[in-house]
């Protein structure tokens, strides 16, 4: 809620953090990692999971905590397709149920352990997360990668794993945020469009590439002209970005993975990879450094974007003007994932739109760029 004190200065508002994981997808890497028969540790959701693949190769995620004496499975066994507790060898199947107690005669009738809703997709693992502990509807999985495995494109590229110490919403604010690519990320943005409706959040960007700051090509060497960009959220941790880079010789077709999982409320894993169409126009060996490159150049981004989050602070009422997008609008969609779904009202998931006017951000920006190719060439002549 706002706040002004007499003096007539505006205080920043923040409030306490729920002790609540949004509701839905969550992508925890790529999958193959996990497929090496031994037990992985992820901190997620507050507590921490066990990743493990049976004999039968068939992905499982668990409580990693054991019920019987709390031993921790991920510093256990696969044995067949349970996972074995290294305290006493308790085994617990991918269903949750135990399977064997090697000193016992019989198995407890309750003896069950949380097991988590799971998706192997595209080779990438997703965990469901419901702090109601309902099933997934089928309507909200994350949508197929048609690039994936496909001798046309790449594979995945810079896949990484970040940790990053602030809550995750920092990083969904930025599904809004259309000044911040210019000053943050050097980028040039002419058009800035977001569209919410149901689970999805999506940002159509066009832009330039600023000629101030980017490098020349040598002769003969391809010359990035600019962008367009659709990046959608699919629930509340995952995000697609459908990402063009048009060159004075050709385009580039790429698709952009950036999701992330919550450690706690106030750090999440954020997780990116690349897969780059091949162009008739490259070799393979061509395009597969050229997604390479763009991985390294994400990577950057991130980067960027992390060293920002690290230094501010949580603010609840964001004082906005009219070149800033739908800041308000974005939170109360988000919101849809941290309420019981009875509590989903009309206005977090109706359909909204929003079109930036660019006009004056697209002058202001043409000067800053024209000031900097003078000072550029400038300092050339020298």
């Amino acid at each position: 809620m706002e706040h002004i004190e007499n003096n007539g200065y505006r205080e920043i508002d923040s409030v306490a953090l729920r002790d609540r994981y949004a509701r839905g997808w969550h992508c925890l890497g790529l999958s193959a990692p996990y497929k090496d028969g031994k037990p992985h540790s992820v901190r997620a959701f507050g507590t921490k999971l066990v990743v493990f693949a049976g004999e039968d190769g068939e992905l499982s995620v668990l409580d990693a905590y054991c019920r019987h004496m709390g031993g921790d499975l991920s510093q256990g066994e696969v044995k067949g397709n349970s996972i074995a507790c290294p305290f006493h060898d308790w085994r617990w199947g991918g269903n949750g149920r135990c399977t064997e107690i090697p000193y016992a005669r019989r198995v407890p009738p309750i003896a069950k352990t949380r097991s988590w809703n799971i998706l192997d997709q595209d080779g990438m693992l997703f965990v469901y997360n419901d702090p109601e502990g309902n099933r997934p509807p089928a309507e909200i999985a994350p949508p197929r990668i048609p690039g994936v495995a496909s001798d046309d494109w790449t594979d995945w590229k810079g896949f990484r794993q970040i940790v990053v110490q602030t809550n995750c919403r920092e990083l969904i604010d930025n599904n809004v945020d259309m000044a911040h690519f210019f000053y943050v990320h050097g980028s040039f943005p002419t058009h800035f469009r977001n569209v919410f409706e149901g689970h999805v959040a999506a940002q159509y960007m066009n832009g330039l590439a600023r000629e101030d700051i980017r490098p020349v090509a040598a002769g003969g060497a391809p010359q990035l002209i600019g962008n367009t960009s659709k990046a959608a959220y699919y629930g509340p941790a995952f995000m697609i970005d459908e990402l063009t880079y048009h060159y004075d010789q050709f385009d580039m077709e790429s698709v952009l993975i950036n999701c992330h999982y919550p450690i706690d409320l106030d750090s999440f894993v954020l997780i990116y990879g690349v897969l780059v169409k091949h162009s008739p126009l490259l070799d393979r060996r061509a395009s597969d450094h050229m997604a390479e490159s763009m991985g390294r150049y994400i990577t950057k981004g991130f980067e960027q974007d992390i060293e920002i989050w690290k230094n501010k602070t949580r603010i609840e009422n964001p004082l906005l003007c009219d070149g800033d997008g739908p800041v308000y609008q974005l939170r109360r969609w988000y919101e849809q994932f941290y309420v019981d779904v009875a509590d989903i009202s009309a206005d977090m998931v109706e359909r909204f739109e929003f079109e930036l006017d660019m006009t004056t951000p697209v002058e202001t920006w043409r000067e800053v760029v024209s000031e900097g190719l003078a000072l550029r060439s400038a300092e050339a002549s020298r």
